[in-house]
């Protein structure tokens, strides 16, 4: 089963999750979204998968947040999509995805949702 996770290392809630993930013992795929952001398409399959608005998805506790004027509402969902990818700081994470889904992970725990999920469908 393959489990992926958009983790920051720098992040003490993604670290956390990561830990959670791993002590699953299933296969994980570590993408460092700072290093490797992902696609429009890739994106979009999140944003989707997970449930959330385009917004949701935006780290508004960023500087580059505020400076951007990300909170005003004249913003389309594609402007921000290409924001995120120009800027993948503003990203909300830690975002874990598997065959079952994908959460945004606020709190940690909030993972247990999905691997409980895909750790009872592979055994």
């Amino acid at each position: 089963m393959q489990i992926t996770i958009y983790h920051n290392p720098a992040c003490g809630t993604s670290r956390e999750v990561l830990n959670l993930v791993q002590s699953t013992g299933e296969e994980v795929q570590i993408v460092e979204y700072l290093k490797y952001p992902p696609g429009k398409e890739e994106l979009i399959e999140l944003i989707q998968s997970i449930g959330i608005t385009t917004r949701d998805l935006l780290r508004s506790q960023e500087v580059l947040y505020t400076e951007l004027g990300l909170g005003d509402a004249k913003w389309t969902d594609s402007q921000i999509i290409d924001i995120i990818r120009q800027y993948p700081i503003l990203m909300n994470r830690p975002i874990v995805k598997t065959p079952f889904g994908a959460r945004l992970c606020r709190p940690p725990e909030t993972v247990m949702e999905i691997l409980s999920k895909s750790v009872s469908a592979s055994t």
